[in-house]
């Protein structure tokens, strides 16, 4: 007797997905390596706490421009909106416990995500970018006008902040707290953002990327999955701004400003866009050699990371990461002909 054949057989695409979706070995690493800076550069803390808020709000830009192909350089609206959600709350006594301050911060992030969304997502390329940024621009110049509230040019400074869970408390001379919560507040984003884009709506916001009439042609409803992108990836920036808001004690109109939304932009062309990890591997190579440039050149560090940046995008528009992956692509096929 011959053996039954499988009655289904398993689509390519799906173990494609499947083999995607899989933690790899690989994948622990940049937390290990994250833990193990808290212990090894004790005195650099407050520049790693930096560094990890950057690495979430890049990610949250991944979500829309990686991944959904949403163009925006105004992603800072949101993540000023966190900022000064939890800078104001704080200041003005209204609430100060810092994790139910973030979920404030995002709602209110995610609102304002919402409703643009839905107005600006009706246009497309350099129409929906000048839009994002004035969106942003207008939050700005809200914030300056509102100088009783905001606190206008200089901010808000010495925001009080509740020791997270009642117990470990803020201290700006040493950011051991809000490194730890900043990291931990990072992960459990990232497992959401990983969870969202290998699910199925994030493979149909692949879909609407690489080909938007299709989607439409088999009945996808491309603008509300849209619009619904943009309302989380406003939710995680403003998340993002609440961090920073939190762990620096202050917050000002730098929150807002197209410094941070080119800056976070920068870094996902560094690292490498619609790849999860290009947040990390961008934020570090940008924040890193920002430092480093500029001890050796005070006057014009920006011009050696300029320069970076011309050739990664001429030469590597992946990113960073594309130029490892195409790498170990070379690497496989040359065993692959020797064997």
């Amino acid at each position: 007797m011959t053996a039954p054949a499988p009655a289904v057989a398993e689509h390519p695409a799906a173990l494609a997905l499947a083999g995607r979706h899989r933690v790899r070995i690989w994948e622990p690493l940049p937390w290990l390596l994250a833990i193990a800076f808290y212990f090894l550069f004790p005195k650099y803390l407050g520049f790693g706490t930096d560094l990890l808020v950057t690495i979430l709000f890049a990610l949250s830009l991944d979500l829309v421009l990686g991944y959904a192909g949403i163009v925006t350089l105004g992603h800072a609206a949101f993540f000023g909106a966190g900022a000064y959600t939890v800078g104001m709350l704080a200041k003005y006594g209204i609430w100060t416990e810092p994790i139910t301050g973030l979920v404030i911060a995002a709602a209110v992030a995610a609102a304002i995500g919402f409703v643009s969304g839905l107005i600006l997502l009706r246009t497309t390329g350099l129409t929906l970018l000048m839009l994002t940024l004035c969106t942003m621009a207008l939050l700005e110049e809200a914030a300056n006008l509102g100088q009783e509230y905001t606190g206008g040019f200089d901010g808000l400074d010495s925001v009080p902040i509740d020791p997270v869970f009642g117990i470990f408390e803020f201290n700006p001379l040493f950011p051991n707290t809000q490194y730890l919560y900043v990291l931990g507040v990072l992960f459990l984003c990232f497992i959401f953002i990983r969870t969202l884009v290998y699910s199925p709506f994030g493979q149909s916001l692949t879909g609407i990327r690489e080909n938007m009439l299709r989607m439409h042609a088999v009945g996808a409803p491309v603008r509300m999955r849209l619009v619904l992108c943009y309302t989380i990836s406003a939710a995680i920036a403003g998340i993002a701004g609440a961090l920073w808001a939190q762990a620096n004690a202050y917050v000002n109109l730098s929150a807002l400003g197209l410094d941070r939304a080119a800056t976070v932009l920068i870094i996902l062309v560094l690292g490498g866009c619609g790849r999860l990890y290009g947040a990390f591997v961008g934020a570090i190579a940008y924040m890193a050699l920002s430092h480093f440039l500029a001890k050796i050149y005070p006057t014009a560090w920006q011009l050696g990371l300029g320069l970076l940046l011309v050739i990664i995008a001429l030469f590597a528009r992946n990113g960073i990461l594309g130029i490892f992956q195409s790498f170990l692509h070379r690497l496989k096929a040359k065993r692959a002909r020797s064997s």
